[in-house]
């Protein structure tokens, strides 16, 4: 690991496709936004040849270079591979976005990896999302490391942050979170400020000085041993208590010297089971320099102690009707299963899907399976197809360099699948098979939008699918009450991501508009109505008349209508009609414009004429009938309420449910879950709750995370509902 005593090669060139998993690496960067991942991946590619001194990729553009989209707001927006080849190995550095409304491409990058590097910023401290992610690989064993970035601030204490990281992340036993470095800082500047210029690693007190841009190893002095001496003594023990050598700990304690060799083998065991959590320190090159601060650990790190993908468990895999299907663990010869982790359009290739292979080979002009299942409620359809796989490709920065394969434990982009999406599984075609999906969350923040032109129209539904198809974590709703187009979200930002998607790659200008919930209409309380429809004009005239009652049902009960015309005052043959006007006048609303819903509507007496009736005349009739019933009655406006459950820090438990209550919100319980976290279940109208995906982040400091589903419809506030009556085309 780091401490192997300057075993770095020089630089390695770009990234080959891998003969062997033993020889892959698949590493994701997390962090909150800001934190410095982006920086560190082009100090990492800089380190390992793949980049030149002015950062710059050998044909053009720098290792970032990925979507315009990402220029113009400054900041990621989507998960991006960089492969570099570094000491024999191929390592794919997976960088993900570290604001929370892209966490589906976050969570992306943690499936398509096999270990993950934590990047915390010395001068920011620990963010709450950032300790949730944590959790979440901790669930699953992934191994990980942190990184501490920024030490060049003024406020910087690495010291301070690496008690911070044990405390946010070592859980019961801080001891399992350590560093394996200590930054050494040089002669301080005219501002007071003490640059870092090296570290000296705690194991080999071995001092790797990078002031001349460039790696040196040299002994440390007298003064700097004693320094580390607190810090190694602990590491060692930290290490020992994780061997599975139970006699060591006993012949440390008793004054052995333990052989560096056994240590780093311990340590590296340690860290490939999740079980230890070394912390480093990193720094961006100068400019000319060939190397940043720590890149050369952090890649020794990644090399020697993350697992390969021999060593992970692979994902759940049934055949597409449901049957379990064992397979063998990232097998280069076994059957294929790939899983598509991202998809992307090219303006000049079409879609590129980024495919990480568990078992099989991939290779170019091979047709596969391409199997899709279970995201329908998010505007995906189920898929079955067999499609022809294009060139296989190693993204780096806006450039695809061309492979010849791709085994598995690999990744690579694949070009031209038309029917792929981000979570569809490839196989082969006379075995097609299904992996088990990854979790997502739910889209919560409502965007309704229109097209802008009748052109804008024409291309709405295609981009759309597009965008869908794109991203998982976006759900796409033509709503039938309301006869909006509505995206789901997971913030503002990612609409506003969506909003310029559609605009500058598919071309198509949208309009947004306030979203509407589904309101309906009711009857407080009985009523009657007669319904006349007399008219003579030459030839036929129309002649119905009927008379109805109307009384409210229970909940859910929707529309009834009952016959109980007695002596033929209303022909047989004109009932349906009637109800068939009752019915539509219902869907109409009778207030404010919204569907009528829970009535039951008694059709008692009429009046027929033998020639002058008439089906049309009897619809007519009843719709009037059901609009008199209403003027003179009271008509509820009815809201729909949404079961709510926020997951949310002790800390902000009152904050929550203070808020909640704002919002009409009726507390119904509070259950302790864990991890010095709260569940608090409510009902919330949902009117209130429409950009709660963005209220709550606040509220919470971005520690909380909520579900919502549909409960029922209830009555509005008189108040309230006479503003949305007011506002409605029918007042």
């Amino acid at each position: 690991m780091g401490d192997k005593a300057n075993a770095h090669p020089g630089a390695a060139g770009r990234a080959t496709a891998a003969d062997h998993p033993a020889s892959v690496r698949n590493v994701v960067l997390v962090g909150h936004s800001g934190s410095g991942k982006t920086t560190l991946v082009e100090a990492l590619a800089l380190t390992a040849g793949a980049v030149n001194r002015a950062g710059r990729v050998e044909d053009g553009g720098t290792v970032s270079d990925y979507d315009e989209i990402e220029h113009r707001q400054q900041r990621s927006v989507q998960l991006s591979l960089v492969p570099v080849d570094w000491g024999g190995y191929k390592i794919n550095i997976l960088d993900t976005p570290g604001y929370a409304d892209f966490v589906g491409e976050l969570r992306a990058g943690l499936r398509a990896a096999d270990a993950a590097l934590f990047v915390v910023s010395a001068s920011d401290g620990v963010d709450g999302s950032t300790r949730m992610v944590w959790e979440e690989c901790a669930a699953v064993g992934m191994p990980r490391a942190i990184v501490v970035t920024h030490l060049e601030s003024a406020r910087a204490d690495f010291e301070e942050m690496t008690r911070i990281c044990a405390e946010a992340f070592g859980g019961d036993d801080p001891d399992a979170v350590l560093p394996l470095y200590l930054p050494l800082r040089g002669p301080e500047g005219p501002d007071g400020h003490a640059p870092v210029t090296g570290l000296i690693g705690l194991l080999t007190e071995r001092l790797f000085d990078y002031s001349s841009g460039e790696r040196e190893e040299a002994e440390p002095g007298p003064e700097q041993r004693r320094l580390i001496e607190d810090a190694r003594n602990r590491l060692i023990e930290g290490i020992i208590a994780e061997s599975e050598d139970e006699t060591l700990m006993d012949r440390y304690l008793g004054g052995e010297d333990i052989d560096l060799k056994t240590l780093v083998q311990d340590l590296e065991r340690a860290v490939a089971r999740g079980s230890f959590f070394p912390v480093l320190a990193a720094a961006p090159a100068a400019e000319g320099a060939r190397q940043g601060l720590g890149t050369v650990e952090l890649l020794e790190l990644v090399t020697g102690g993350f697992p390969t993908p021999l060593e992970r468990p692979a994902p759940a895999v049934t055949t597409p009707d449901g049957a379990a299907r064992e397979v063998a663990a990232c097998d280069p010869d076994g059957p294929l299963v790939a899983e598509v982790v991202k998809t992307a359009s090219d303006p000049y290739v079409g879609r590129v899907s980024l495919v990480r292979v568990f078992s099989g080979t991939l290779r170019p002009d091979a047709t596969v399976h391409v199997s899709g299942h279970g995201l329908t409620d998010r505007g995906h359809e189920d898929h079955d197809v067999d499609e022809r796989i294009g060139t296989l490709s190693a993204p780096f920065g806006k450039q695809q360099r061309a492979l010849t394969h791709c085994i598995a434990g690999d990744l690579a982009s694949v070009a031209k699948l038309n029917r792929a999406e981000t979570g569809d599984t490839l196989s082969a075609k006379d075995d097609p098979l299904l992996m088990e999906p990854w979790q997502m969350p739910d889209p919560l923040l409502p965007l309704a939008i229109e097209a802008h032109s009748k052109a804008d129209e024409d291309k709405l539904s295609q981009g759309l699918a597009r965008l869908v198809a794109e991203d998982p974590t976006m759900r796409l709703e033509h709503n039938q009450s309301t006869h909006q187009v509505v995206l789901w979200c997971l913030g503002e930002a990612h609409a506003d991501v969506a909003l310029e998607r559609l605009r500058h790659r598919y071309g198509v200008q949208v309009d947004v508009v306030p979203h509407k919930v589904s309101l309906r209409e009711t009857f407080a309380d009985p009523a009657t109505g007669r319904g006349r429809h007399v008219k003579q004009s030459g030839g036929h005239g129309q002649f119905a008349i009927c008379e109805i009652e109307v009384e409210p049902l229970p909940n859910g009960s929707g529309i009834e209508f009952v016959d109980k015309v007695v002596g033929g005052a209303v022909p047989r043959q004109f009932i349906p009609s009637v109800e068939k006007g009752v019915r539509a006048q219902a869907a109409r609303g009778v207030a404010a414009g919204y569907p009528l819903v829970d009535v039951r509507v008694t059709l008692r007496d009429g009046k027929a004429h033998s020639v002058d009736s008439s089906d049309a005349a009897f619809q007519t009739a009843g719709a009037l009938a059901l609009r008199e019933a209403a003027a003179d009655a009271r008509i509820h406006l009815l809201e729909p309420v949404a079961e709510v459950s926020v997951l949310v820090g002790d800390d902000y438990v009152g904050a929550v449910m203070s808020d909640l209550s704002g919002r009409r919100g009726r507390v119904v319980g509070t259950e302790q879950a864990g991890g010095g976290r709260t569940l608090v279940r409510a009902e919330v109208p949902e009117i209130e709750i429409g950009r709660y995906a963005v209220d709550l982040r606040s509220v919470s400091h971005g520690t909380a995370r909520f579900d919502r589903h549909y409960a029922r419809h209830e009555p509005m506030p008189q108040q309230i509902a006479e503003r949305v009556r007011e506002q409605s085309p029918e007042a």
